[in-house]
C-alpha cells in the first residue's frame, strides 16, 4: 500500500493490499477499496462506496457523492464498483437514492472515458465504454459492451440493451434495444451494430437472422407486439442469440427508439 502523505484516509476507510493513493486525494468514510487500485492525485471518493479489485481512478474524479435530485435528504445510499475499471479524469458517479433501491452499480472492465457522468440509481453491465463528455442522468439501465458517443446524453430512466450503440452528440429519449445503433437530435434507429458481432466471431448465419430480426421490428410497420410474436415464431427457434434482442424489446418502459 502506497498512500502519499498528503492524501486524506478517514479511519473507518477499509484500503486493501496494493493500492496507491496520490496526493491531495480524499478517502472518506465506510468506503472499500479492493486490492491493487490505482487512485490519482485529487480524487474525491465517499461512502457508502465500495470498489472492488484493479480499477484506475485519475485525477480530479468524484466518486460516490451525494446525488443531484432534490428529493435526497442525506440518506444512507450506495455506490458499487466492480473489477479493473478505468475511470478518467473529472468523471462524476454519484450514488442511488432511497426512491429507487439506494444503488448506483457499476460492473467490470469498463472504460469511463474524460469528463463521463454516471447518474444516482443508474445500473452499468460489463465492458462498455463511455466517451468524452456522455452522461447518464437518473435510473438509467445499461446492459453489457455497450457503446456511448461522446457528448450522448441519456434521459433518466432509459434501458440501454447489450452491444448497443450511440453516435457522438446523441440524445436519447426512449430505450434502445441490444445490438441496435442510435445516432442524432433525438436519437434514431440506423442499424444494428454488426462491425461490432464481426469482431467477436459471430458467424454470418447469425448476423443475417439478427438482420431480418431488425427489419421485423423496424422495417415492416408492425406493432411492437406483432414483431415480437414474429421473432419469437420466425427467428429465436433457429437464432438464440435474438432472445436478448427480444428481451430488451419486452422490458422496455419509455418505448423504443425508432
Amino acid at each position: 500500500m502506497t498512500i502519499h502523505p498528503t492524501a486524506i484516509i478517514d479511519p473507518s476507510a477499509q484500503i486493501a493490499e496494493g493500492v496507491t493513493i496520490g496526493a491531495y486525494s480524499i478517502i472518506g468514510a465506510d468506503v472499500i477499496i479492493g486490492e491493487g487500485c490505482e487512485i490519482a492525485p485529487h480524487v474525491v471518493i465517499k461512502g457508502h462506496t465500495t470498489i472492488g479489485k484493479h480499477n484506475r481512478i485519475f485525477q480530479f474524479a468524484t466518486v460516490g457523492e451525494d446525488c443531484q435530485d432534490k428529493k435526497y435528504k442525506g440518506e444512507q445510499t450506495f455506490l458499487e464498483i466492480g473489477d479493473n475499471n478505468t475511470i478518467r479524469e473529472n468523471c462524476t458517479i454519484h450514488r442511488g437514492t432511497v426512491q429507487d433501491n439506494c444503488l448506483t452499480r457499476i460492473g467490470n472492465n469498463n472504460l469511463l472515458m474524460v469528463n463521463t457522468h454516471i447518474a444516482h440509481d443508474c445500473i452499468v453491465g460489463n465492458d462498455c465504454i463511455f466517451a468524452n463528455n456522455a452522461g447518464l442522468a437518473g435510473h438509467v439501465k445499461v446492459g453489457d459492451s455497450v457503446i456511448i458517443g461522446g457528448n450522448t446524453g441519456v434521459h433518466q430512466f432509459c434501458q440501454i440493451g447489450s452491444y448497443a450503440m450511440t453516435g457522438g452528440a446523441s440524445l436519447v429519449l426512449k430505450d434502445i434495444p441490444a445490438f441496435v445503433m442510435v445516432f442524432g437530435n433525438p436519437a434514431q434507429a440506423m442499424g444494428m451494430n454488426f462491425e461490432g458481432m464481426r469482431r467477436r466471431g459471430w458467424t454470418s448465419e447469425t448476423i443475417g437472422l439478427l438482420k431480418r430480426a431488425y427489419k421485423i421490428v423496424y422495417r415492416q410497420g408492425l406493432t411492437l407486439e406483432v414483431a415480437i410474436a414474429q421473432l419469437e415464431q420466425d427467428i429465436l427457434p433457429i437464432c438464440p442469440e435474438v432472445a436478448v434482442f427480444i428481451d430488451t424489446l419486452k422490458a422496455s418502459t419509455r418505448g423504443i427508439t425508432r
